[in-house]
């Protein structure tokens, strides 16, 4: 059976919409049977099909990701190789410059997988959106975990705790067969554009010739070269994990104030709509008594009215017998 056919068919697999793949799988395993007369190798090729895991959506969004932006994830993994540069050379003043470009990096490709998601009808979840961050994360910490998330046939989430490498197990569909993204390139001074620590410029293009020597997909089961000791690596992740902490604080200040400030326009409205709506209840109650006021004032002005005509009437009946009384001569 060959590996390349396989891959092929799980590419195109792995580039559907979710809810399609089970019958896109079924439908694949189904045309290699039916395309020419069953042979051991089409049987044993169906079968693989048949058995293609259905990945979880965060590695779903992420291999959509691959296809759709592979440069994000490009970006992410040249970043990934200038941060261990960094670790190995223990620069902080690097490894600091570098975890701010990643949190921006991180957030861009986030929101691209969610559009990349959304483009083919299916919406993230902030807890979707936090496990893919953590993929995206765990390809800057390590290699294998880039090739992984470059392949497009990423199976679930990965993880990295910024000490130990990360683990691939069951991770890939088809492990070690190329994925969409063809290549990570570096430049002269790595994805972000920060300088390369010092002492790394000699250095530099053997890593780089022996990244681009290397299967995409390394990592499982596989040693790594030596690097730098567990301590080492360890201090090297908590000064970056101290940086990010500053940072996260300062936005909790920053935050907080913004609440307190908030909370206290909110008190000071509510107590003007009090004030406002005291004002309104009274005037209402003004508006009842003018209303009843302008009722008696007509009744009255209409009972007047009355009384003024029978009074006119009474003064024409008297000036008329006045009038009478004066023309009778007297007897």
């Amino acid at each position: 059976m060959s590996t390349d056919q396989l891959a092929g068919i799980a590419a195109r697999l792995y580039a559907t919409a979710f809810d399609a793949f089970v019958p896109a799988r079924a439908a694949a395993a189904k045309e290699l049977l039916a395309a020419s007369e069953p042979t051991p190798e089409s049987l044993s090729l169906a079968a693989e099909v048949r058995t293609l895991p259905k990945p979880s959506v965060s590695a779903w969004a992420v291999n959509m990701l691959a296809r759709r932006r592979p440069e994000l994830l490009a970006g992410l993994a040249e970043l990934g190789t200038a941060m261990r540069r960094a670790q190995d050379s223990l620069d902080a003043a690097a490894l600091r410059s570098l975890g701010r470009e990643r949190r921006t990096q991180l957030a861009a490709a986030v929101d691209a997988a969610r559009d990349a998601a959304a483009q083919q009808g299916r919406a993230i979840s902030g807890a979707i959106a936090t496990e893919i961050e953590e993929t995206l994360r765990a390809a800057t910490a390590d290699r294998g975990a880039a090739d992984a998330a470059c392949s497009g046939r990423l199976l679930r989430a990965l993880s990295a705790d910024g000490v130990d490498v990360v683990n691939l197990d069951g991770a890939v569909a088809v492990p070690g067969a190329p994925g969409p993204v063809t290549g990570v390139k570096a430049g002269p001074k790595g994805a972000t554009g920060a300088p390369r620590p010092s002492g790394e410029k000699a250095a530099g293009a053997g890593a780089k010739a022996t990244e681009r020597s290397e299967p995409r997909l390394r990592a499982v089961g596989q040693r790594r070269p030596p690097g730098p000791s567990a301590l080492e690596r360890a201090q090297a992740a908590l000064e970056e994990a101290s940086e990010a902490a500053l940072t996260s604080r300062g936005e909790e200040d920053r935050t907080a104030a913004a609440l307190n400030e908030a909370a206290e326009q909110a008190e000071a409205l509510s107590a003007e709509v009090a004030r406002l709506a005291k004002e309104l209840a009274a005037a209402e109650e003004r508006l009842r008594e003018a209303r009843k006021q302008r009722e008696s004032a007509v009744t009255a002005a209409r009972q007047a009215g009355r009384a003024a005509d029978r009074d006119r009437r009474r003064e024409d009946l008297a000036r008329e017998r006045v009038l009478r009384l004066g023309d009778t001569p007297a007897g």
